[in-house]
């Protein structure tokens, strides 16, 4: 893993972003698969920029969503589906077929867990998947375990993911959620994880200590040879 420190947020989202970019400009036919919520929205207003300037180079990238809360409508807009629209779907302009998501609302969870492994097994593997920590240290919502399971699956929510500030207000609020296994997020080309926010203070400390446990999902990460982890620096510090 290839810990980038910065200084603060708007310069790791500005050179995270640089990164993704970068690879674009390579190969404009690239599977991205980004992760929702706070630490990803500075990289993704950097790409709705990019494309904004040069929108050739996001023409045929390919958008595989990482995870979803279950239970949730269609149209919830507390759902990852809308956070992902509203954030990078709709700026850059990627067109439906280009877009694959889990339904938040599938009749039998497993099912359609079953049905984006069957995409991500057509469309994959991953070239680059954007990825933030939660504060148990989960990915996705693979969350802290015995064991880790490998490949698209329904998890139970742990109490922290449960009070993400996405459901935590909502009268029924999801037990569990829809999400891509470790080993499908181990077999991306490359990674960006990007760690900010005070909160998550203990949880970055052990994972940069570097002991590798399924009780640290993230800690996993250690394993692949192309990590690029942007950490910032001032929401950690005092």
């Amino acid at each position: 893993m290839n810990i980038i420190s910065c200084s603060n947020y708007d310069e790791m989202s500005r050179l995270a972003s640089l990164s993704v970019l970068s690879d674009l400009k390579k190969d404009t036919n690239q599977l991205l698969c980004p992760a929702s919520g706070n630490s990803a929205i500075g990289v993704f207003k950097n790409m709705a920029q990019a494309y904004q300037e040069a929108p050739e180079y996001f023409n045929e990238a390919r958008i595989l969503m990482l995870d979803e809360w279950y239970g949730l409508a269609a149209d919830h807009p507390n759902s990852c589906k809308a956070f992902l629209q509203e954030h990078l779907i709709l700026p850059l302009c990627i067109s439906e077929e280009r877009y694959f998501y889990f339904k938040s609302d599938a009749p039998v969870a497993e099912n359609e867990c079953e049905r984006m492994s069957a995409i991500l097994k057509r469309q994959g593997p991953i070239d680059l998947c954007i990825l933030g920590m939660g504060k148990n240290g989960h990915l996705g919502f693979n969350e802290p375990a015995l064991t880790v399971s490998p490949h698209c699956h329904v998890a139970k929510l742990s109490d922290s993911s449960k009070n993400h500030a996405m459901i935590s207000a909502l009268a029924n609020a999801p037990e569990s959620g829809l999400t891509l296994g470790m080993t499908d997020i181990l077999q991306s080309k490359k990674i960006i994880l990007l760690l900010t926010g005070a909160s998550k203070r203990n949880v970055i400390e052990k994972l940069l200590s570097k002991n590798i446990t399924a009780e640290l999902p993230a800690s996993l990460l250690w394993d692949h040879p192309n990590v690029e982890c942007y950490l910032d620096r001032l929401s950690i510090t005092d």
